[in-house]
């Protein structure tokens, strides 16, 4: 199969437009889908079918769209590491969840760049979801997730815990709640994907409270803007202790208690179970499962 036949056929899908695709690609509209009719030719399929509002895919368009962005995403990883290779530079590239990413990962890379100054360290911070997605197309070869997801030939291990509060900035008239009383506060949520919602669900399963049943105001992507959120008054939340340290020490937020619920929420590592780790990946691995890695 032509990979540059493939890539014009993607990103033409990816904007939803030959025009734009054609820029972007810095190529004739004729000559893009002269790329793309050699690829049906090639693949003896018709992938697309065009109309006045772009571009649609067609039955067999879904499939070779679907295993398209994994092809050209290992193709880009092997040009990495073989540039990696030549220039002896060591590049490594993590997807990690919010939680992790936005609060306790500086600090870890912080002290392992210290031992490590030769590695230059990336990290796309997104939900849990998007990190074992990434996973598995190969955009990424290490993962920091929130909750325990599994995944075909992933492979996940606990590095940490931490406890999800229930935290306000609004004044209670008490500070210790029932499950029916939760069914009633003003809730901030994470979206689907999310690993920190995913927790409050296994959680409330087993007292037979699903989310839905909950009063759930709006939510939001980013546990940064949910902690802002909730410091302002205009919810309430569960966010990481390990987030909110400070402001529930200088009492910008507090604690609400549920009776019988206590939630503690699990970290992992993941990675490919094929994936032939370099020396340095497999440094950092060992770094973030030890006592040393310095979460903030």
């Amino acid at each position: 199969m032509n990979l540059q036949y493939l890539k014009a056929f993607y990103v033409t899908v990816k904007l939803n437009s030959i025009s734009k695709a054609a820029k972007e690609l810095h190529l004739t509209q004729p000559g893009l889908s002269m790329q793309i009719q050699s690829l049906e030719k090639e693949l003896d399929v018709t992938l697309l079918s065009r109309s006045n509002k772009g571009v649609e895919l067609t039955e067999a368009g879904m499939v070779v769209f679907d295993y398209a962005n994994t092809i050209l995403s290992m193709q880009g990883n092997i040009e990495r590491d073989l540039e990696n290779l030549k220039t002896s530079k060591k590049d490594l590239i993590i997807g990690c969840c919010k939680a992790v990413g936005e609060y306790a990962l500086p600090c870890s890379i912080y002290v392992y760049k210290q031992d490590h100054q030769d590695v230059s360290i990336t990290y796309d911070v997104t939900n849990s979801e998007t990190v074992m997605e990434n996973l598995s197309d190969r955009t990424v070869n290490i993962g920091l997730i929130h909750s325990s997801m599994k995944r075909k030939n992933i492979k996940t291990e606990k590095i940490t815990s931490d406890r999800l509060i229930l935290s306000t900035s609004l004044p209670m008239l008490k500070n210790k709640i029932t499950l029916e009383e939760l069914n009633r506060l003003p809730l901030i949520f994470r979206e689907e994907g999310s690993g920190t919602r995913e927790t409050i669900k296994q959680h409330l399963s087993p007292s037979g409270i699903k989310v839905q049943d909950l009063n759930i105001i709006y939510q939001l992507n980013s546990m940064e803007a949910i902690k802002t959120s909730v410091i302002s008054g205009k919810g309430i939340s569960f966010i990481p202790a390990l987030t909110i340290q400070k402001e529930l020490r200088d009492g910008v937020l507090h604690e609400i208690e549920i009776e019988g619920l206590d939630i503690y929420s699990d970290f992992y590592i993941a990675y490919r179970e094929d994936h032939q780790f370099t020396a340095y990946e497999s440094q950092f691995i060992d770094f973030i499962k030890s006592s040393k890695k310095g979460f903030c």
